[in-house]
């Protein structure tokens, strides 16, 4: 187990921890929260030795073998996968004493030590290394073709999937992750929270993703007040029980408010009458001896909101045919090549439309929302964008574009050359950019607050469609719900990509996935998307994997023979068997609920859009019911009413359409 007995911590003049006792199992697979700068990395940093602490002890088995990720990643000319493999350091080590063996002059003593280093290789999976690479690097994005790339040419985020490799490479009883999702993407992340579940260790993770936290983890430690508490549960059962703490906190302390108050009363009432004197005396030393309750602090909560769109203009975007992709000029002969990502697009965007973006690593969803934003232009094709149209568009390097030598005033600024200094410090002010903050270089700003300001000069803007693709990037779990509430409540239309399945959920209703090349309806939820990857993309990877390690096993000099594979044939069976019945009569039940569950999906879906488009209309209807509606000086008002009545009309005949058409195909099915 892992203790921690009186342990206090300071960096600098700033005190990190105060005389924390915690005891943590082994097996345990934590989750360490707490806010930006509470201590997070730096009790990781005393767990690897790298930092003591200023007093007190923190024990673990000196046996433990731990893993982490590294932070740098040198640019090595060593191919990608002999990368990974570095990490089972054990293994290397024991490969590099057979060399030096092997070199040696032949002896019997040499020949027993190289039969005793083969048994030990053999003992740690030497025979299946290369495969365990190649599986984890697949599901962590790579594919084949580039696990065979050197180190140097990846870029930074990749370089920081290889150290991740690395960590789970390294066969421990302690790993230690620091928000190793930061540089995933969504079927990464599913990827690797199914490995962790599997991993038998002890597990200590800091994410600001609460659903990875949510599917990986049964304990939470809380850094709060320099305290670290345990809670057991994930980090839902956390933020259920840190509700309860605080509201019997305040219960408490109001409690203990009333009885000061009462002794207090009693004492100024009665201590200067010499019968009751000794009564006095004796309720000031219990007002003495009582302990003044200090409140449990909870988080400063931290919100905004997208302010309304000036305009709502229907269709904001139609394309037809369209290629979205690159075009790439030959350095020498300046030739022009073209590279499609995503072809034969035919899409609309609607107004109110959420939409979330799914689609593996490199299946085009940047490429695609990028040409929506008009950054790319269309290979082929033809894209309209609505009159009006105003697009706030996140993109995945956002905060890279940011100049770091100026300051949040000077970015609203640019993009708001005639407003008051006054008027632009208030709004950064909302976003928690106050006072010299606003004004000040955002060089040494951390990675959340940039992405934060990033946020705040889209906000500003008052877009009508919003593109976000991976906003949640150094977003602490404080700013990502404040994001998700803001763009829950935002009235404009949304297309995200991000791997943030909390976000995903609360924001859109429908899926759209680049798949192939192509974008299409994705029907079902974010279970069936992970689903779908594990029986297709990752399954798809991991046996080209698992043919490339057998081919690479057979001898060299093995003649290929080619086998045709034999026809299947069916077997009738026994009419009397009612094993066999029984187990048909299963496999049709679980044939028909796979058929079914797309189509349910779908159909709840579509309810909600119903309900959605009624409260809609309703409430138009209400308007233009109103007598104040008619008169001269509503008249740009009403024409927009009753253009989106018309909109509402027909928006609803085509949900009701498509929902009795989906009935239909049900009720097929059943029947």
């Amino acid at each position: 187990m892992i203790r921690f007995q009186q342990v206090s911590l300071a960096r600098g003049v700033k005190p990190l921890l105060e005389n924390v006792d915690l005891t943590l199992n082994p097996g345990d697979k934590i989750g360490l929260i707490g806010a930006n700068g509470a201590g997070k990395s730096s009790l990781f940093a005393m767990l690897r030795g790298e930092l003591h602490a200023d007093q007190g002890n923190i024990d673990y088995p000196t046996k433990w073998r731990v893993a982490y990720v590294a932070q740098e990643t040198p640019a090595l000319d060593r191919p990608a996968v002999e990368y990974a493999i570095d990490g089972d350091v054990t293994l290397r080590r024991l490969e590099a004493q057979l060399a030096a063996a092997e070199a040696e002059p032949e002896s019997a003593e040499n020949g027993t030590h190289i039969a005793e280093l083969y048994g030990a290789l053999a003992d740690a999976d030497v025979y299946t290394v290369r495969s365990r690479a190649e599986q984890l690097l697949i599901g962590l994005g790579f594919t084949l073709e580039q696990m065979e790339r050197p180190v140097a040419s990846f870029s930074g985020g990749w370089r920081m999937r290889l150290n991740l490799a690395q960590a789970l490479m390294c066969p421990s009883d302690l790993l230690l992750l620091d928000e190793p999702t930061n540089h995933l993407d969504l079927d990464a992340i599913i990827w690797l929270e199914d490995w962790l579940k599997r991993y038998a260790g002890t597990l200590i993770i800091i994410s600001h993703d609460r659903d990875f936290l949510d599917g990986v983890v049964n304990v939470i430690v809380h850094i709060d007040d320099r305290k670290l508490k345990r809670y057991s549960g994930n980090y839902s059962a956390f933020e259920r029980q840190r509700a309860a703490q605080l509201e019997l906190a305040a219960g408490m302390i109001e409690k203990q408010m009333r009885q000061r108050a009462h002794l207090h009363s009693f004492i100024d009432r009665f201590k200067a009458k010499a019968s009751k004197a000794r009564q006095a005396q004796s309720r000031m030393k219990a007002l003495a001896k009582m302990e003044e309750l200090a409140p449990l602090r909870a988080a400063a909560e931290f919100s905004f909101e997208f302010r309304e769109p000036l305009s709502a203009p229907n269709p904001l975007l139609v394309m037809e045919k369209v290629n979205a992709g690159y075009r790439i000029e030959d350095p020498e002969t300046y030739a022009i090549s073209e590279r499609i990502i995503v072809g034969g697009i035919d899409f609309s965007l609607q107004t109110g439309q959420r939409i979330g973006l799914l689609g593996v690593n490199g299946a085009g969803k940047s490429t695609l929302i990028k040409t929506i934003a008009n950054e790319l232009d269309p290979i082929a094709g033809t894209a309209q964008f609505g009159k009006g149209l105003v697009i706030g568009y996140f993109a995945q390097h956002q905060v890279e574009m940011l100049r770091h030598d100026e300051s949040p005033l000077w970015h609203l600024a640019r993009i708001a050359p005639d407003v008051r200094e006054q008027e632009l410090r208030n709004f950064l002010g909302s976003f928690n950019f106050n006072g010299t903050m606003a004004s000040s270089s955002i060089a040494p700003f951390s990675g959340g607050e940039k992405a934060r300001l990033a946020l705040a000069l889209i906000v500003w803007q008052r877009p009508n469609l919003l593109l976000l693709d991976e906003p949640t990037n150094h977003l602490d779990l404080e700013t990502r719900e404040a994001l998700t509430m803001a763009l829950a409540q935002f009235e404009g239309t949304l297309v995200l990509v991000s791997h943030d399945r909390h976000l995903l959920r609360a924001t859109t209703d429908q899926f759209l996935i680049v798949a192939d090349g192509k974008l299409q309806p994705f029907d079902g939820d974010l279970d069936d998307y992970r689903d779908w990857l594990f029986k297709t993309k990752l399954a798809a990877k991991n046996s080209a994997a698992e043919a490339a390690q057998a081919a690479a096993a057979k001898p060299k000099a093995e003649p290929k023979v080619e086998q045709k594979a034999p026809e299947p044939v069916a077997v009738a069976a026994p009419v009397g068997d009612r094993r066999e019945q029984k187990r048909l009569d299963a496999e049709e039940r679980q044939r028909l609920a796979g058929l079914k569950k797309p189509i349910e999906s779908r159909i709840k879906r579509l309810e909600e859009q119903i309900a959605k488009c009624n409260e809609k209309k309703a409430a138009i209807d209400a308007r233009l019911a109103a007598p104040d509606i008619y008169d001269a000086a509503n008249k740009e008002e009403l024409k927009k009413l009753i253009a989106d009545q018309a909109y509402c009309t027909k928006e609803l005949e085509q949900l009701e359409e498509d929902w009795l058409g989906q009935q239909e195909a049900l009720e097929q099915l059943v029947a």
